[in-house]
């Protein structure tokens, strides 16, 4: 059986399309023979999102980005068709991340699942899934690194203008003037610390050994002086005394310690301050008499 020529092309063109059609959807990492469930969900910005982007799943891919729509008359703007493995059972509190694909600024979706103990039915295909986005790595360092440079660099153009107010006013060059002047002057002060060091240091330091040297010599004289013979000596005179004042042999201690000598020094001197108060009145009588008076003499 013979084939005309124009059926052979006709043949030819349509496998070169179905394999041009598969081929295609490769390279694009679609699996056609992989039966998938669509999900869907609402963005505010795309953040470089596009078509057949992946879809992963604590960093493994599950699926790609099936359409990317837009309507700017609407709140929020962006809705997105992904596309995963139906086997992939996506349990309800499950959530659609927009999160950066890269360094170059490119989008992808992360279905963050939720705890296990928190998991319920899951979504059926085609559900709303609720949605977020997490900032990248260029975002994180437009909102820190880049407004801390800005500041830097307000700061500099401020500190530029005061530098370029003392350079009109002359202020710079006067204080360059004194820190010139200053280092002349710690210029000539090490100079005179240096002859200092060394020419006055040795005698002083000569002066210190001589010092010691002395001190030396009278902690020795201390040292070879008999101090115990000597504290000895004045224990022995101190137990002489105590010895003195407590016995009753002694004069000393005969005054202290014997009590009928005592007594009898009271008795003494009572008898003998009661003579000295008979005599007053005595000599107080005689003058009262009045022969006695016209001879004493008057007081002018």
């Amino acid at each position: 059986m013979k084939y005309s020529r124009e059926l052979k092309v006709g043949a030819l063109a349509i496998v070169c399309m179905v394999i041009l059609y598969f081929g295609f959807n490769f390279l694009k990492g679609v699996n056609i023979f992989s039966p998938t469930k669509v999900y869907v969900g609402q963005l505010e910005s795309a953040n470089g999102l596009t078509e057949q982007a992946p879809v992963y799943i604590k960093g493994y891919k599950v699926g790609l980005v099936e359409s990317v729509q837009y309507d700017f008359t609407r709140q929020p703007a962006f809705v997105v068709r992904v596309s995963i493995d139906k086997n992939i059972a996506l349990p309800r509190g499950t959530q659609m991340a927009l999160v950066a694909d890269g360094l170059l600024g490119g989008g992808a979706i992360e279905l963050q699942l939720p705890a296990l103990a928190n998991r319920a039915m899951p979504y059926q295909a085609g559900d709303t899934l609720p949605t977020h986005i997490v900032p990248g790595l260029m975002d994180n360092l437009q909102t820190g690194l880049l407004a801390h440079l800005d500041s830097l660099l307000t700061e500099a153009n401020t500190l530029l203008a005061l530098l370029n107010n003392e350079v009109e006013e002359g202020s710079l060059h006067a204080t360059l003037q004194n820190v010139e002047r200053i280092t002349s002057d710690l210029t000539v002060s090490s100079k005179d610390i240096r002859q200092l060091t060394h020419k006055q240091l040795p005698i002083v330091m000569a002066k210190v050994d001589s010092t010691m040297t002395g001190l030396q010599t009278i902690v020795a004289d201390v040292h070879a002086a008999d101090i115990q013979q000597t504290i000895l000596s004045l224990d022995t005179a101190i137990q002489s005394v105590n010895h003195a004042l407590h016995s009753k042999e002694g004069t000393l201690g005969l005054l202290l310690n014997d009590k009928t000598l005592h007594d009898n020094l009271n008795t003494t001197l009572q008898s003998l301050e009661s003579t000295v108060h008979n005599v007053d009145t005595i000599i107080m009588a005689v003058k009262a008499r009045p022969f006695i008076q016209k001879k004493l003499p008057k007081n002018k």
